[in-house]
C-alpha cells in the first residue's frame, strides 16, 4: 500500500487529488455532507491511484495487463466445417 501511494504519480493523478480536497474542504464549510463522499471518493482515486486517476480507463493500460506474467503465445486455430 505505502508503494502504491508513494509511486507512479502523474498530473492526473494529482489533480484528482488536490479537486477533490478542494471538494471535501468546500462541503465542509457550506455544511454540505454529501460532497465530503463526493470528494472523499476522488480524493480516494488520487490518493490510492485507483480507476482513472491511474490511467486504467482508456487505451488498453490497464495495470493488470501490463504486469501480466504470462508471456503472448502464438495460438492455432482448427476451422470446423457442417454437414
Amino acid at each position: 500500500m505505502k508503494e502504491r501511494i508513494l509511486t507512479n504519480w502523474s498530473f492526473t493523478r494529482a489533480l484528482y487529488l488536490i479537486l477533490g480536497s478542494i471538494v471535501i474542504v468546500q462541503s465542509v464549510i457550506s455544511r454540505e455532507w454529501i460532497g465530503i463522499a463526493f470528494g472523499g471518493y476522488f480524493a480516494a482515486m488520487g490518493l490510492f491511484a485507483l480507476g482513472c486517476a491511474a490511467g486504467n480507463c482508456y487505451g488498453g493500460s490497464c495495470e493488470t495487463k501490463k504486469s501480466s506474467s504470462l508471456s503472448e503465445q502464438e495460438v492455432e486455430f482448427e476451422e470446423i466445417h457442417s454437414k
